[in-house]
């Protein structure tokens, strides 16, 4: 199983981004990095097909050549470093999500569940809540009538929705919504409700076996962790496993601050 393979070494990373999405390096670069790091387990995760316009998404005419480029990978230095095929899927409600019968027909060894993409108010599309702060306040006076509280509403109903349809094994990013909704209002992740909708998920998620991914992307840039560290008690108190994934888009970031976020979570939770 996949707790037992991230319990077995910390010298892990799950969650990465290469030529087959918006990465910035091939997957050979990866997998030598992570050789050289010493690394005992490596996945990839491309961000998966969709059926809507998305320059960050693989390409659904790509995906063998993905698998087939894994399995390259593995036999050249599978040796020194076991490589994994996984996906970071998008869920687009009842649209697509790791449920969708494509998704469950690859053979992947793991599936990241994420939320990038919110629907308009007129449900007429997706549109894409990541990035930066900027598009972010491009796209919420353009689509939403800057209604900040119904974007967050629909992330937080959509990573609901993704839970209870399971069909995936990590959860990714749980509460990452709140990076850009912050830059609109600082005060947001302090706000009872917006609390109460972490906390819903986290109880949600407690009555399933998935993982949820402690994702330390952004620490170094902006301080940020996904989830917030104010939620990582709650995640142990429920017995709740947690992988730590740097989510890195350049080799130079595989180990992105993930031993200093691990330190850190061992002394909140209080784990040996």
């Amino acid at each position: 199983m996949l707790k037992d393979l991230i319990d077995a070494s910390q010298l892990y990373n799950l969650h990465s981004h290469t030529e087959f999405c918006d990465g910035r390096a091939t997957m050979e670069a990866f997998a030598r990095e992570a050789v050289k790091l010493g690394y005992d387990l490596y996945g990839f995760s491309p961000h998966s097909p969709v059926p809507i316009e998305s320059p960050c998404n693989m390409h659904r005419d790509n995906v063998n050549r993905y698998l087939a480029e894994v399995n390259r990978i593995n036999s050249q230095y599978g040796d020194k470093c076991r490589f994994l095929a996984g996906m970071e899927v998008d869920f687009l409600g009842g649209l697509w999500g790791p449920t969708s019968e494509y998704i469950k027909s690859l053979p992947l060894d793991y599936r990241i569940g994420s939320v990038h993409f919110v629907k308009t108010p007129d449900n007429t599309r997706f549109i894409d809540c990541d990035g930066s702060h900027e598009r972010f306040a491009g796209y919420l006076e353009r689509y939403f009538d800057n209604d900040l509280r119904y974007v967050v509403d629909s992330y937080f109903k959509l990573m609901t929705q993704m839970v209870e349809a399971g069909g995936f094994d990590i959860v990714g990013h749980l509460d990452k919504i709140a990076e850009n909704a912050s830059s609109v209002d600082p005060d947001i992740e302090s706000q009872p409700w917006f609390i109460d909708k972490v906390n819903t998920l986290i109880d949600q998620i407690a009555e399933t076996d998935l993982i949820v991914e402690i994702n330390t992307k952004m620490f170094a840039q902006r301080n940020r962790i996904f989830p917030s560290p104010r939620y990582w008690k709650r995640l142990v108190d429920a017995k709740i496993p947690v992988i730590f994934n740097s989510d890195a888009h350049v080799p130079a970031l595989i180990p992105a601050s993930r031993d200093e976020v691990i330190a850190m979570f061992k002394s909140i939770t209080h784990q040996s």
